[in-house]
C-alpha cells in the first residue's frame, strides 16, 4: 500500500483527474458488458458501449480544474462517488426491471421498493468490487498535500479538449442510431449508443421539457387523434351486453404470470381455485404485460384509459392532474355506476390519491380503512385473506351498480410469506426468487377462493361480473433461468416473451366458459369489458382493441418499441420467428414496427399534451 501512496504522490494534476476518470469509465464499460447484459450484434457495438462516456466523464473531470487544493480533493472525490453510486443504482434497478433508471423514477422511489428487502434481495457480494476504488483513492486524495491545480490557460485547453471529445463520441453514435432521439423509449439502444451517463443528461432534458407540451398544443391535435382512436374491429353481437347492469369486481393480482395456471410443482396444482374457475369463465391465455416503470400503477392506467403508460416512470406520479376519459367517466356517464378502490397499503404510495380523483373514482379504501396489524400485514401492506375479509362489508355498502377495483399485495417480490399462510412445498430450482413465488402464488389463488365464498355468502356474487388480471411479471429476467428449470424450457426469445404473458379471466355466473386463443394486452381490457356491459367503444380515444374480436394482424405493443404480431417478435431492433424465435430479416418487422412506432407517440402526445381536456365541454 505504501508504494501505491508514493506511485500517486509522483502523479501531476492532469495525470491524477484522468486516472479518476479512466477508474469510473472502466466501472461504466464493465457494468455495461457485464451487469446489463447489452445486446452487441457488430463490433461497432461494442465500439460505441467503450467510447459512449468517455466525453462526458473528461468534461465533468475537468471541471476540478477551477478549484484550488482543498476544493479541488472533494470535487474529485465527490465525481467518483456520484458517478460509482448512479451506476450502482443503475445496476440494482436494472437487476429486477431489465431496464435503466430515469429521473421520473427518482421521484417516485418509494414505489419502486425503496431501500427495503427487495433492495437487498437484488444486491450480490460480487458489488463491492464496485466501491473498492473509493476507499484507496479517497484515502491518498486526502492524504495529498501538494498542489494539484494548473496554470489558468492549461485549464481552458483542457476543458476544450473535454468537449471535443464529447462532440465526436456523440458523432460516432449518431452513425448508428439517428433516429434514437426520435424514439427515447428504447432505452437499450439509447443506452447502448451514446454511453450509460450521456443518456442520463438526455434523460434529464426529456424531463425538464416534459411540462411544457401541454403549452403548444391545440384542440385540432385532438380531433386528429380521435380518427386513429376509433374501434376498427367488428363486434361479436352475441356477447354484447350479457354483463349489462352487473356490478363489476375487479381484482389485481399482484405480480402473477400466466404459467401459474394449470402448473403442478411436486404433482400439486399451484392455483387449483382459478383453475377450476376458468372451465366457467372467459379465459385469454395470451395477454401480454405491457408495463414498464410504472409497474402496477402503469397496469392500472392501462386498464382504465386504455392509453400506453410512459416511457419513463409513471403517469400517476408525473400526470396526475390531466383530464382522462375513464373507465369510471364512462360507466357514471353511460349506466350511472359508482366506482371505488379498494387497496391495503398507504393512500400515496403511486400518488393514487390524487390520481384516483382525476379518474373519476368515488371513494378509496387504503390502509387506514383496514386494521392492519404485524399478523396481517407482511412486506408491502395488508396479506390477501384479511384484505378479502375486510373489504366485504365496505362491497355490501356500495351504491349499485358499482365497479370496485381491488389490488393484491402480497404476491410481491421477494415473495415472503408467514409460515402459517404457506400452502404448497417451494419449488425445487436454483433460485430462491423462483421457489418462493410457488408459494406466495398459491397463497393469492387460497384468498380469491376465500373472497368469492364470502361473496356468495353475502348474496353478493350472482350479480356481479369478474374480471381477474395479472398486472405484471413476477419473475424478472434476472431469475430466469430459475424460471426456465421450473418450466423445463429452453432459453431464447421466444420462451421469453411466453413468459411475459399474463392471466385475464372474466367470470360472468351463468355465462357458459370459452377461451379466446387472441393474442392481446393488458391494454385491451376496457374496450372488452364495456362490450360485455352494453356500452358502444366510440369515441372514447382508445388504443385498446375488444379481444373478443381483435384484429390478429394488429401487433401487441410494448413501451419499450418491441412488439408481438402473429407470426413476429420484434426486439432490441432484431426481428425474430415468433415460433422457434430464430431470427429472420428485419423488413418482415417494418410494417408492424411503424404501427408500434405510431401509437406509441400518439398515446405519449394526449398525454404531455393533455389533449383530453378538449373533449369536455
Amino acid at each position: 500500500m505504501r508504494n501505491l501512496y508514493k506511485l500517486f504522490e509522483k502523479l501531476t494534476g492532469i495525470q491524477l483527474t484522468l486516472l479518476v476518470a479512466s477508474i469510473l469509465w472502466g466501472k461504466t464499460v464493465i457494468v455495461s458488458f457485464v451487469g446489463f447484459n447489452l445486446s452487441n450484434h457488430s463490433i461497432f457495438d461494442s465500439f460505441l458501449i467503450l467510447t459512449g462516456s468517455i466525453g462526458s466523464l473528461l468534461l465533468a473531470m475537468g471541471f476540478s480544474f477551477y478549484f484550488g487544493q482543498k476544493v479541488n480533493k472533494f470535487i474529485l472525490f465527490g465525481l467518483l462517488l456520484v458517478g460509482t453510486g448512479v451506476l450502482y443504482g443503475d445496476l440494482l434497478y436494472y437487476r429486477f426491471y431489465n431496464d435503466f433508471v430515469t429521473l421520473p423514477v427518482l421521484f417516485q422511489f418509494d414505489n419502486v421498493g425503496g431501500l427495503s428487502a427487495s433492495t437487498l434481495e437484488l444486491m450480490s457480494w460480487w458489488d463491492i468490487l464496485l466501491f473498492v476504488d473509493l476507499f484507496i483513492i479517497g484515502s491518498f486524495l486526502f492524504r495529498k498535500k501538494s498542489d494539484i491545480t494548473v496554470p489558468k490557460q492549461r485549464k481552458r485547453k483542457y476543458v476544450m479538449v473535454s468537449t471535443s471529445f464529447i462532440m465526436i463520441t456523440i458523432c460516432f453514435a449518431l452513425i448508428k442510431s439517428v433516429h434514437i432521439f426520435s424514439e427515447s423509449y428504447d432505452r437499450e439502444q439509447m443506452v447502448k449508443s451514446i454511453g450509460l451517463l450521456n443518456y442520463h443528461l438526455y434523460d434529464i432534458a426529456l424531463s425538464i421539457k416534459a411540462p411544457l407540451q401541454p403549452l403548444i398544443v391545440t384542440e385540432a391535435d385532438a380531433d386528429v387523434l380521435e380518427d386513429y382512436t376509433q374501434p376498427k374491429s367488428s363486434e361479436r353481437m352475441d356477447l354484447f351486453g350479457v354483463a349489462e347492469g352487473r356490478n363489476i369486481i375487479l381484482i389485481t393480482l399482484e405480480s402473477m404470470q400466466n404459467f401459474v395456471i394449470d402448473h403442478k410443482v411436486n404433482g400439486e396444482e399451484v392455483t387449483p381455485f382459478l383453475n377450476e374457475l376458468i372451465k366457467d369463465s372467459f379465459y385469454f391465455p395470451q395477454i401480454y404485460d405491457q408495463t414498464a416503470q410504472g409497474k402496477t400503477s402503469d397496469a392500472e392506467l392501462m386498464i382504465d384509459t386504455s392509453l400506453y403508460p410512459l416511457a419513463s416512470g409513471s403517469v400517476f406520479v408525473r400526470k396526475p392532474e390531466n383530464t382522462f376519459n375513464s373507465l369510471p367517466h364512462l360507466l357514471k356517464e353511460n349506466k350511472d355506476y359508482y366506482s371505488a378502490v379498494f387497496h391495503g397499503n398507504d393512500r400515496t404510495f403511486w400518488n393514487r390519491d390524487v390520481m384516483y380523483e382525476s379518474l373519476g373514482y368515488d371513494k378509496f379504501y387504503s390502509k387506514e380503512d383496514y386494521t392492519v396489524t404485524e399478523a396481517t400485514s407482511i412486506n408491502y401492506g395488508i396479506k390477501d385473506i384479511p384484505f378479502f375479509k375486510q373489504s366485504i362489508p365496505y362491497l355490501e355498502d356500495l351504491p349499485k351498480p358499482y365497479y370496485a377495483k381491488l389490488i393484491t399485495l402480497t404476491n410481491h417480490f421477494p415473495f415472503l410469506l408467514d409460515e402459517e399462510d404457506i400452502f404448497i412445498d417451494e419449488a425445487d430450482t436454483g433460485e430462491d426468487v423462483v421457489n418462493r413465488y410457488i408459494t406466495t402464488v398459491r397463497y393469492l389463488d387460497q384468498s380469491i377462493e376465500l373472497f368469492f365464498d364470502k361473496l356468495k355468502e353475502a348474496g353478493m356474487y350472482e350479480n356481479a361480473v369478474f374480471v381477474l388480471v395479472g398486472d405484471h411479471y413476477g419473475i424478472s429476467e434476472k431469475y430466469e433461468k430459475g424460471l426456465s428449470e421450473l418450466l423445463d424450457e429452453e432459453i431464447n426469445i421466444a420462451n421469453h416473451m411466453k413468459q411475459q404473458q399474463v392471466p385475464l379471466i372474466i367470470h360472468i355466473p351463468g355465462q357458459a366458459g370459452e377461451t379466446i386463443t387472441a393474442q392481446g394486452g393488458i391494454i385491451d381490457i376496457r374496450p372488452t369489458l364495456l362490450h360485455l356491459l352494453g356500452i358502444s367503444a366510440d369515441h372514447h380515444y382508445s388504443f385498446g382493441h375488444n379481444l373478443f374480436t381483435r384484429d390478429r394482424s394488429h401487433p401487441v405493443i410494448f413501451r419499450d418499441g418491441s412488439f408481438l404480431s402473429e407470426d413476429y417478435i420484434y426486439k432490441n431492433n432484431i426481428c425474430y420467428r415468433k415460433e422457434d424465435g430464430e431470427v429472420v430479416n428485419t423488413k418482415n418487422c417494418e410494417v408492424y414496427a411503424d404501427v408500434a412506432r405510431q401509437e406509441l407517440s400518439l398515446s405519449d402526445h394526449i398525454i404531455f399534451g393533455d389533449l383530453l381536456r378538449f373533449t369536455y365541454d
